[in-house]
């Protein structure tokens, strides 16, 4: 039986989920996700890399950051919580300007599971905000040595310009033959262009990007209908399936939490 929790507090979103034969297809978070694996092992595909975090393993993902996700054994099940942390939240916490990134995606820490789980748990029961705030500040505290962070590389003028246009044409279908001629190249070689830096294709970034947004406009608005027609998506069976292969639990499902 799989179990999706999502609770937001202080500009960070806590999840709660236990998964058996539910598996995530290929995505991204705009935030970064600091995570503890409960029980079970999650086994992923993080930028092309093989990764599984045992139990009390600590999962580090950078914003933007391809990945999928499952339970290692369907039978044993996987628990788990993760905290969404704004890029602009995360850099102000380390009082750092300029974006970093985690140096490894699994690690071992009993302070830091210890702190995740204290966060999560406030956020999860909707303490105050005073308080979510401090223990906020504990766990990103952690976060302080070189040890776990180093700077992120910028990408280069191609995949930003891209990302720009792609975000621009959320609210509509994505032209890749107008794509392509903006770089002067064949849609066939901005695809595997894009594909190459970003680990996925323009379209599931596209499609991606736009979940993402979708998800912040339901947060907003509770209105399913309204975010269909926001987003272009054909009906409300359509923004359910793919919310729920990115999110574990389909929209409607999502704002009746």
């Amino acid at each position: 039986m799989e179990k999706f929790e999502y609770k937001n507090k202080s500009g960070i979103t806590a999840l709660k989920a236990s998964i058996n034969n539910f598996s995530y297809k290929k995505h991204a978070h705009e935030e970064y996700a600091i995570g503890v694996t409960l029980r079970g092992i999650q086994e992923y595909n993080l930028s092309g890399c093989s990764q599984a975090s045992y139990e009390n393993g600590i999962m580090l993902f950078n914003p933007e950051q391809i990945h999928d996700g499952k339970a290692g054994h369907y039978k044993e099940g996987l628990d788990y919580v993760i905290l969404y942390i704004k890029p602009e939240l995360f850099l102000e916490g380390l009082e750092k300007k300029e974006i970093v990134k985690f140096s490894n995606p699994v690690i071992y820490d009993e302070k830091i599971k210890h702190d995740i789980l204290n966060l999560s748990g406030a956020i999860l029961n909707q303490k105050d905000e005073a308080l979510c705030s401090e223990l906020y500040l504990n766990l990103i505290d952690n976060f302080s040595s070189k040890d776990f962070l180093q700077e992120y590389k910028k990408e280069n003028e191609f995949i930003k310009k891209a990302k720009e246009i792609i975000y621009y044409e959320l609210d509509d279908v994505l032209d890749i033959e107008m794509m392509s001629k903006e770089f002067n190249i064949s849609k066939f070689q901005f695809i595997r262009m894009f594909k190459s830096n970003i680990g996925i294709t323009p379209y599931q970034y596209f499609l991606n990007t736009k979940l993402i947004h979708a998800k912040k406009y339901l947060d907003n608005t509770k209105d399913l209908y309204a975010t269909v027609v926001e987003f272009g998506f054909s009906d409300l069976s359509h923004l359910n399936r793919h919310f729920k292969r990115m999110y574990g639990l389909t929209a409607f499902e999502y704002i009746s939490k």
